[in-house]
């Protein structure tokens, strides 16, 4: 079973009453299958009902992300794609910089947003 269905039922019934009246972001966004969509959830504006939705969104899908591939290869030898910077940045900070960096590249925006993440991140703080 894929998890798309179970991600859209949670919204719906979670997340989404009434969805259809509000502006900003969409039903859809909350799939975060493109870039774009997941860019819609993490720049959203403060006064869009789903603000605190969006923005957590974001935040889950990208922290989350990036500890499933920390917890992948943490092990001894495994390959590091990602070295942050000592001090590392703030989890806020990388965020807003993912953003920025994401906006700047507008080709990547039909892209799996998991993809852009790590090419971002890849790109900013590479292992040599």
């Amino acid at each position: 079973m894929t998890t798309k269905p179970i991600v859209l039922l949670l919204m719906m019934v979670f997340l989404l009453p009434g969805f259809a009246v509000a502006g900003g972001v969409t039903e859809e966004d909350f799939l975060a299958e493109t870039t774009e969509q997941l860019l819609n959830l993490c720049t959203v504006s403060p006064d869009d009902p789903y603000s605190r939705e969006a923005i957590g969104f974001c935040h889950g899908f990208l922290v989350g992300a990036y500890d499933y591939y920390e917890a992948a290869h943490m092990g001894a030898g495994g390959p590091k794609l990602v070295c942050f910077s000592d001090p590392p940045p703030s989890r806020n900070n990388a965020i807003s910089q993912f953003i920025e960096w994401a906006q700047a590249h507008p080709q990547y925006g039909q892209k799996r947003p998991v993809d852009t993440q790590f090419r971002f991140l890849t790109e900013k703080w590479p292992c040599k």
